[in-house]
């Protein structure tokens, strides 16, 4: 009986030949199927043993075979596997012998190329010489991933994986033996990597942790800054004729604004609005320019930052007590009876700041019955406060009839105090503060609104001088609509304005100061001032910057969140908090009452949104930043509240949860929130 070996795409069958032409075979296989295979496919024929048994033999016999031996002993020109059979065995080498030498070509392509059907040449010796040492750095990682799987399981880190943590998790190289072996013994203790690598000892603090991946992410360079000249002011500047004050947290390195009030009692006010005015030193594509565009903005998050300016830059330019300082001023002429705005005037200019307010420090003092005097008014710039409180709430009214409906601002922000020594970095461990500060304060209200009305007034005011600028804008209110930055004034639906750009934060964000070099063109070329601006009418420039600061700005709101939420829980654990009351939103998210904290409680799922709540809070993992809850009773009947004003966001008050790169299955409101530590009303 006659059999045959042939090659199937690249696997070697065997089976009894039914029949044959010169063209092509009819082979039946063990299983019983019939194949019709090409004659020159076929490698081997032979009579015994049969074909199960050669190929079980064969493949036994070809593991002992020397590869280096045969490499030795094959010609150097092409050659058939059977001829090297009779090299390596005997001139009589049988069936066996030969599929044997077959199968172990094959299998060894570092030594034996294919160039046919069953007919193969030698490699050079520079070829195999390194083929066997990838071969031998694959063995040996491979060793090496096995062990430091070893060590995972048995809750040790070895230290490439404890210096690679970052990469490993969120940026990972597959290839990398540090991944593979976190991969492997994720695999092996059926864990998830992180646990895994918390058992371990890789993560000492859940702290730590947020903000190296941040760094890592963000500022892979770190955060220092290049030595860089500080920049001159070349012009003279006038000094204006006026006391200013800011208004800020008691944190506030960055003073960008100040206000100043005159003509009081006279008919028309003067109310001035004083920006920081670093653009009239720090020119485009300067050192510190560059350094101000990759950064983008700065960094807040609760007790400590990273400021988009060197500090010595900062102290120059920020608007501090009891010194001159350059200032791009708007002065509005107000008419004191109905505080309608008469007209306009920008200025290039010398400020002196005779008081730095800290609204951490007076929120409780100056208050809207002080401000109105039904009760006493004993605080600095009484007289000049109550008319700010006074005009501020005229604008906020106006711009409410522009956006059909009045803002309301139904939930507080909240202030996180670190104790720990002055200038210091926060750790993680430290007792922490969390107070309410609730939005609409008289203080808030009075920066919020001059804000608004200077970035909405030179916003204008570029756009009538056909200077381009970055706006942000907003087609409407209805539930979806985003706010968009771009190059042309467009309505801002939730601001209320014609158009609205960010020119009130210099030295803390970078469209601030790109709007302020537009602005300071405008000032001093007028109409011609299209020509002369650092960024003309269509420039591309302008645009990369939108996109990038937009990914910036994100990536950094994230961050502060998922610090002030590590804070929450951390707070939650020094004041041992069992239990919370809360509101519950949809798809069983609650909202906690007293504190900015968002999480799922088991139990609410089929509660009506607005029910309010108490839950138990079972656990909480101030790494993973999860809280595990349960409704522990409702607090009156049914939905207690109203649903709110403006619609909300239940995907962005999600929890937070940490999202790993490692695979081991192969709406702006009027004013716009500020970060922690920033100036909290400004827009």
């Amino acid at each position: 009986m006659s059999y045959a070996l042939f090659d199937d795409a690249g696997k070697f069958l065997a089976g009894r030949v039914m029949s044959h032409t010169d063209a092509s075979m009819q082979i039946e296989l063990d299983s019983g199927r019939r194949v019709k295979v090409k004659s020159a496919h076929v490698l081997l024929r032979f009579d015994a043993p049969e074909p199960a048994a050669l190929v079980e033999r064969a493949r036994a016999l070809s593991a002992d075979i020397d590869l280096e031996l045969a490499w030795e002993f094959a010609p150097d020109t092409d050659f058939s596997f059977s001829e090297l059979a009779r090299e390596y065995f005997d001139a009589g080498a049988d069936a066996v012998h030969q599929a044997a030498v077959l199968f172990g070509l094959f299998e060894a392509p570092h030594y034996f190329r294919r160039v046919g059907k069953g007919v193969f040449r030698k490699a050079g010796r520079d070829t195999v010489q390194a083929a066997l040492a990838a071969i031998e750095r694959k063995r040996a990682q491979a060793a090496q991933v096995s062990a430091w799987a070893d060590e995972l399981i048995d809750g040790r880190c070895a230290v490439p994986i404890r210096e690679q943590l970052y990469r490993i998790l969120f940026k990972p190289d597959k290839n990398a033996t540090e991944y593979k072996a976190v991969v492997e013994a994720s695999r092996r203790a059926q864990r998830a990597p992180l646990d895994l690598l918390r058992a371990a000892g890789a993560i000492e603090s859940p702290y730590q942790f947020h903000l190296r991946r941040f760094l890592y992410e963000q500022f892979p360079r770190g955060t220092g800054f290049a030595d860089a000249p500080m920049p001159d002011i070349k012009e003279p500047l006038p000094l204006a004729d006026l006391q200013a004050f800011s208004i800020d947290d008691s944190s506030t390195t960055e003073i960008d604004d100040a206000l100043s009030l005159r003509g009081l009692g006279t008919g028309t006010v003067v109310l001035g609005i004083h920006i920081a005015a670093p653009a009239l030193a720090i020119a485009p594509d300067s050192l510190l320019d560059r350094v101000a565009r990759e950064r983008l903005s700065t960094v807040y998050m609760p007790g400590h930052k990273i400021t988009m300016l060197p500090d010595a830059t900062v102290q120059r330019f920020t608007l501090t007590e009891d010194r001159e300082s350059p200032a791009l001023s708007l002065y509005v002429h107000i008419g004191e009876a109905d505080l309608q705005p008469q007209r306009f005037e920008t200025r290039i200019e010398r400020i002196r700041v005779v008081d730095n307010l800290r609204h951490d420090k007076l929120d409780a003092t100056i208050t809207e019955p002080s401000l109105t005097g039904a009760a006493p008014a004993d605080y600095p710039h009484a007289v000049e406060l109550a008319f700010l409180f006074k005009l501020a709430r005229e604008l906020k009214s106006r711009r409410e009839l522009v956006r059909g409906k009045p803002e309301t601002f139904n939930r507080p922000d909240f202030n996180f105090r670190i104790q720990r020594p002055d200038g210091a970095e926060p750790q993680g461990d430290e007792p922490v503060q969390i107070t309410p500060r609730l939005r609409g304060a008289p203080l808030d209200l009075i920066v919020a609104e001059t804000m608004i009305l200077a970035n909405s007034h030179w916003g204008g005011w570029l756009a009538e001088h056909n200077v381009p600028a970055i706006y942000r804008s907003q087609a409407s209110l209805a539930p979806g609509v985003k706010v968009r930055m771009g190059t042309k004034p467009a309505p801002h639906a939730g601001m209320g304005v014609s158009q609205y750009s960010w020119a009130t934060s210099p030295l803390r964000r970078y469209v601030d100061l790109v709007n302020q070099w537009q602005i300071v063109a405008t000032v001093r070329h007028g109409r011609t001032a299209a020509l002369a601006a650092p960024f003309k009418p269509r420039d591309a420039t302008l645009f990369s910057i939108i996109s990038s600061f937009d990914a910036a700005y994100a990536a950094y709101n994230d961050f502060q969140q998922t610090l002030e939420r590590y804070w929450t829980l951390r707070w939650i654990e020094q004041q041992q908090v069992r239990e919370l009351d809360a509101t519950t939103m949809n798809n069983g998210l609650v909202r906690a009452d007293t504190l900015p904290l968002v999480f799922r409680a088991i139990g609410c799922e089929s509660l009506p949104r607005g029910t309010r709540v108490r839950v138990a809070l079972k656990s909480l993992d101030t790494l993973t930043l999860e809280v595990h809850a349960a409704l522990l009773a409702r607090l009156g009947e049914g939905a207690t509240e109203a649903a709110p004003p403006e619609p909300e966001d239940d995907e962005a008050a999600a929890p937070i949860s940490l999202q790993l790169a490692i695979d081991v299955s192969e709406s702006d409101a009027a004013a716009e929130p500020a970060p922690t530590g920033a100036p909290a009303a400004e827009p």
